[in-house]
């Protein structure tokens, strides 16, 4: 079995969800709370349809130097929907992770040896704490958000803010959503080894642009548009701006176009149909 991948703010995330469950809120959560912590992070929400009950995914890379594109494989895979099991599980990397809702036993098959597996009673801890099958649905993935938050040691205070921010105004749904945050991290740090091989640290990389790649390369066309100008001249108008002058011999006036004698007036529309005229 491979070694459990071991990385420090570079890797990648990917939600496997029902449409329709609830998950989307949850997981921007998750995205906005890596952003808030200074690490550069994009998110990308796939769906292959917006039906509800079809599946849906929401990736996250995470990339202290700023390489936010698309790459292949999964380091952790949060997988909650069964119709795509199979799927999800061939995308981990060797040494990667496997999160599930482990309420409901699968068998060995279902598993792959060389990825680590880390099942949490989701559904159990919502049966057992709510009473409404639409709050046990949508709590869920609130309490699998303060799971991660565990494991990935991910900033609580800055997903705390995060969640004040997106009910503001509903201030009856602030205080249950943090609690669901809460239990989901309690039950981790109680029954798991928290945190993983691959975790969050807190740094400065958000909010300048000057760090960017797309921003060095900007300056670096820039300075060498600069070098290409002598000193003290101003660079050339484009064609597209120049004043076209006539082409006459210098000394000869131009002389005006005459008009054609086919051109007719039109009138102004008075009324209507247009047969009318």
């Amino acid at each position: 079995m491979p070694q459990p991948i071991s990385a420090i703010n570079d890797f990648v995330v990917k939600f496997a969800n029902v449409n329709g469950s609830g998950s989307a809120s949850a997981n921007g959560l998750f995205a906005k709370a890596i952003l808030r912590m200074g690490i550069p992070a994009s998110s990308r929400n796939i769906f292959p349809s917006n039906i509800q009950g079809l599946p849906t995914w929401f990736e996250v890379r995470i990339n202290e130097g700023n390489h936010l594109g698309r790459r292949g494989g999964v380091d952790m895979m949060v997988a909650m929907n069964p119709q795509t099991w199979d799927k999800d599980i061939a995308e981990i990397e060797p040494g990667g992770y496997l999160f599930y809702d482990s309420t409901r036993p699968l068998p060995d098959s279902k598993f792959r040896d060389d990825i680590t597996v880390i099942g949490a009673p989701l559904t159990e801890i919502c049966n057992r704490t709510y009473d409404d099958m639409r709050q046990r649905q949508l709590f869920k993935n609130i309490i699998y958000l303060g799971v991660l938050s565990a494991l990935l040691d991910m900033d609580v205070p800055a997903i705390e803010a995060l969640i004040g921010e997106q009910f503001r105004g509903k201030d009856t749904l602030i205080k249950p959503n943090l609690h669901a945050l809460q239990l989901g991290r309690d039950w981790a740090q109680q029954a798991l080894d928290c945190p993983l091989g691959i975790r969050l640290e807190k740094c400065d990389k958000v909010g300048d642009p000057s760090s960017s790649p797309a921003m060095m390369r900007r300056r670096s066309v820039r300075f060498t548009a600069v070098r290409q100008c002598a000193p003290g001249t101003r660079s050339p108008r484009p064609r597209r701006w120049r004043k076209r002058s006539p082409r006459i011999a210098p000394g000869i006036a131009a002389t005006p176009k005459p008009k054609s004698r086919n051109t007719r007036s039109f009138r102004p529309r008075t009324s209507w149909p247009r047969s009318a005229w």
